[in-house]
Order: structure tokens, then sequence, then C-alpha cells
């Protein structure tokens, strides 16, 4: 698994558009090493000091690069994900929403077969907090610290990222799975990483109803695989069963995927559950003071 840090050199694929331009300025302003863009057509113009090249290939073999983040219209998500994991980009960050599931899981097929880490798609991103990001998250709510963040919502994830910092914690590397039914990196992937992650102390997981990624994130966690404290959040407590509330994998089906089920198998597993966002950090600055 490939994920960032200062050294990581980014190519903005669809920098010319507004939310790519836009949130490559945010990048670098956070200390993203932007290097380059990528819009077809668009080759040999400059995005606010960024050059702009029609292929990620065009781009590596001019600046040497490391990792791509996908800012692309659905329809042309999938071919613009495929052509930075065949250039070796890793990580691949695909922040589009509304991508067909059929694209995603090609996507993610392709990605395996090449050990590239693709995070999302429907994605935040991810941050090595004081370091760089790959995504459109607020720079200000994130502080070097020691709270790795894994979750499937955006606007939760910055919640509770500010209220880590609000408790003088901060974050090391914090991760947006993305809200598809289908996406790259897992919550078991990256608490493997974490585990072996010096900078990390510890984890807020944050869930949501739908599927089942959560209750295996606890199983895994009771089975030793992960032996830091963690604290977690489920999104969706007052959901109607079998009506889609907000990501299209919030959903849940029969008895599966409730926050009550998600709830009580973490516990299970040792985490700390809170009931409010704010919860998950006061949770964790106990385990760790």
């Amino acid at each position: 698994m490939k994920l960032i840090n200062r050294d990581t050199k980014v190519v903005v694929q669809g920098v010319t558009g507004t939310q790519g331009r836009f949130h490559a300025a945010r990048m670098k302003e956070y200390g993203t090493t932007v290097v380059a863009g990528v819009t077809p057509g668009r080759g040999g113009q400059d995005v606010d000091g960024t050059p702009v090249y029609d292929t990620v290939v065009e781009a590596k073999e001019k600046h040497g690069l490391d990792a791509s983040i996908v800012f692309v219209p659905a329809f042309g998500a999938l071919d613009a994900a495929l052509e930075a994991i065949e250039a070796g980009m890793n990580p691949v960050v695909v922040i589009t929403e509304g991508i067909p599931v059929r694209d995603t899981i090609e996507l993610v097929a392709r990605a395996k077969q090449l050990d590239t880490t693709v995070i999302g798609p429907n994605t935040p991103g991810l941050i090595k907090a004081g370091e760089s990001k790959m995504g459109i998250m607020p720079n200000q709510v994130f502080k070097r610290g020691s709270v790795g963040i894994i979750s499937r919502s955006g606007t939760l994830f910055y919640e509770i990222a500010a209220h880590v910092t609000n408790q003088g914690l901060g974050e090391s590397t914090c991760v947006g799975l993305g809200g598809d039914p289908v996406v790259g990196l897992d919550y078991i992937e990256l608490l493997k990483w974490f585990e072996n992650d010096v900078e990390t102390r510890a984890v807020a997981l944050i869930g949501e109803i739908g599927g089942d990624a959560e209750e295996k994130a606890a199983d895994f966690i009771a089975s030793g695989g992960f032996t830091k404290p963690l604290a977690a959040y489920i999104a969706g407590r007052a959901a109607i069963p079998g009506k889609r509330m907000g990501h299209a994998g919030a959903i849940i089906q029969g008895a599966a995927g409730t926050a009550d089920s998600k709830m009580n198998a973490l516990r299970g597993a040792g985490a700390a559950i809170g009931e409010q966002p704010i919860d998950v950090a006061k949770a964790l600055k106990k385990a760790l003071v």
C-alpha cells in the first residue's frame, strides 16, 4: 500500500476544470508538491503556475511523477484513472462522484493487478497532516499529531479531525475511503498500515450504515490484527431501512449494515463508541494521556 508524504510529486488530472483548478491551488497552499496537471487537448497551457500536459505519461517524462488525483467527470473518470495506473502513479486518488459501479470494479481490479493503491472513488482524499494532502478537505482543521483517521464520510471526517485537533492530539495520516458501494482501499488495509506506522498512536474510525466493512474491520481488530487504541463513530442511526441515505453505499438491507450491528461489532472488539462526533476525540485523548 502506498500513501503520501511531503516528497510525493503529484499530478492533477482535470486541472483545467473548476474543481481541479480550485483544489490544486489549496493543495499547493498546504505544501503538496503539485508539479503538473493533465487535461487532454490542453497541453501547453498553464494553471496558476502548474504546467498542463495532454497525457500522464508526458507529464511523468517531464517531472518524474509519483501520484495522481483525479478531478474528471464521471463519464471520463475510468479512462483517466486507468491512464494514471498504467503510467505507474501510486496512489491514485479518485475524487469523482457518480462513477458507475461497473467502472469502479474494472478500475479496482486493474489496480490490484499492478499493486496500485486506489483511494475512492467519491472520496475527500487523504492527508499527511503538516506535510501534504491529495484531496478536498479544509486545510485549517488538521494539525500534525498522533491520531490516524479512516472515514467513509466526508463532512464527519473533517468534523472529527477538528475535534481531535482541539483536544490537542493532532493527526498523523487521515484517509477518506469514499462513499460508494465499491471502493479501492478499505478499513482493514489501513488498519494494518496504521498498526506499523510509528507516528500513529491511535485511530479514529468513522463509519456509516450500509455494507459490512465496519463489521469486517471489527473482526480484524478482535483477531489481534490491530492493537492500538481505537474510537469509532457510526453515522446513520436514524436511517430508514431500504432507503439510500446520502452515499450510494449507505443503504440497509434487512438486518445487515445497520448502525447497531456496526457499533456492537466494534464495541465487542474493544473500540470506544462515540454517541456524538466529539466523543471520539475525547475517548482517544483519555486513551493516550
